[in-house]
C-alpha cells in the first residue's frame, strides 16, 4: 500500500513538473512574442519621427531666407539624413496640380486620358466633375444630374458644388479606383488655377495641358535645372505658397514610414506660426 502511495505520489510531481514546464514555456514564449512587439513598435517610432522631421525639414526649404537655398516644389526627390534613417522627401506645389473646381473641361478631359481612360469616356468624366462642382441653374437640370446617379446605382447625386477634398473624386459618376488613384497625386482643391502650372507640374498635370502628349510632358521635366545651387532659382519662384509633402524614411533594419502633408506657407512672422496644416496623412494610401 505504502509503494502504490509513493508511484501515485510520484506521478503527480511528474505531472505537476510537465505541467509547471509548459506554463514556463508559453511565459516564455509570450515574453518572447512581447519582446519582439515592442522592438517593432519602438522602429516604427523611430521611423515615424524621421519622416515627420522630413516635413518640417521640407517646410524650412520651401521658405529659406537664402533664395539658392530653397527647395524647387515639381516632385523631384531630396535626401535627408536623420538620425539612423534616410529619408527622401519631395514636394509638388498645388499651382502645379490640376484643380477639381477651377479647371477647364479640356484640362480634366485631358488629365483623364494621359491616366489612361479613352477619349470618349475621358470627356465623359470630365463634363461628371464640373456637374459635380456646379450649381445647377434650375430644379430641372437638379434633377437630371441625381436620375443620372440613381440610374448608375448610386444612392446619393452630385453635391451641386464645389469639391470640399481630393478623396470625392471617387464619388463622381465615371470614376473607378484604377483611375482615381492614378490621378489623386496630381488634382488638388487648393490652387485656384484652371490650368496647372507648367514650370512645376508632375507628368500626368502637364500632360494635361492643351496640345501637350505624355511624351512631351516627360522631356519637359527632364529638361528641368538640376536642384543645385542657383541653377532653379527661376523654378522657386513659381513654388506658390501650398505645397503636399511626402516624405519617406527607411531605417537600416528596413523598417519604413509615410507622411503625407498638405501645408499653406504663411511666411516667418513674430508671434505666428510659419506654416498651416491642411491635410495629414499617414501610408500612401488615400
Amino acid at each position: 500500500m505504502r509503494r502504490k502511495q509513493q508511484g501515485v505520489a510520484l506521478l503527480l510531481v511528474m505531472w505537476a513538473c510537465t505541467l509547471l514546464a509548459i506554463l514556463l514555456g508559453g511565459y516564455a514564449a509570450l515574453a518572447h512574442t512581447e519582446g519582439l512587439q515592442a522592438s517593432y513598435q519602438f522602429q516604427q517610432t523611430q521611423a515615424h519621427y524621421a519622416a515627420e522631421a522630413g516635413v518640417m525639414r521640407a517646410i524650412y526649404a520651401l521658405q529659406a531666407p537664402n533664395i539658392n537655398d530653397r527647395w524647387i516644389a515639381d516632385g523631384r526627390v531630396y535626401p535627408f539624413p536623420f538620425d539612423k534613417a534616410k529619408v527622401g522627401i519631395s514636394v509638388i506645389t498645388e499651382s502645379g496640380k490640376v484643380d477639381l473646381n477651377a479647371a477647364t473641361p479640356d484640362v480634366l478631359a485631358n488629365l483623364f486620358r494621359a491616366a489612361g481612360a479613352d477619349p470618349t469616356r475621358a470627356v465623359t468624366i470630365a463634363q461628371a466633375v464640373v456637374d459635380w462642382r456646379s450649381f445647377p441653374i434650375s430644379p430641372q437640370q437638379t434633377a437630371q444630374r441625381a436620375a443620372a446617379y440613381t440610374a448608375a446605382g448610386r444612392d446619393y447625386g452630385p453635391r451641386n458644388g464645389p469639391f470640399a477634398s481630393v478623396e470625392e473624386l471617387q464619388m463622381v459618376l465615371g470614376m473607378d479606383t484604377a483611375l482615381y488613384e492614378a490621378v489623386a497625386p496630381v488634382v488638388t482643391i487648393w490652387s485656384g488655377r484652371s490650368s496647372p502650372d507648367p514650370n512645376t507640374a508632375p507628368l500626368l498635370a502637364l500632360a494635361s495641358l492643351p496640345g501637350m502628349s505624355l511624351q512631351q510632358a516627360a522631356a519637359t521635366i527632364a529638361a528641368r535645372p538640376p536642384a543645385t545651387a542657383n541653377a532653379g532659382v527661376g523654378l522657386v519662384a513659381n513654388n506658390g505658397i501650398t505645397h503636399s509633402i511626402r516624405s519617406e524614411a527607411v531605417l537600416a533594419d528596413g523598417t519604413r514610414a509615410v507622411l503625407r502633408a498638405t501645408v499653406r506657407l504663411q511666411g516667418f512672422r513674430p508671434g505666428s506660426q510659419s506654416f498651416a496644416v491642411l491635410r495629414w496623412q499617414e501610408g500612401d494610401g488615400e
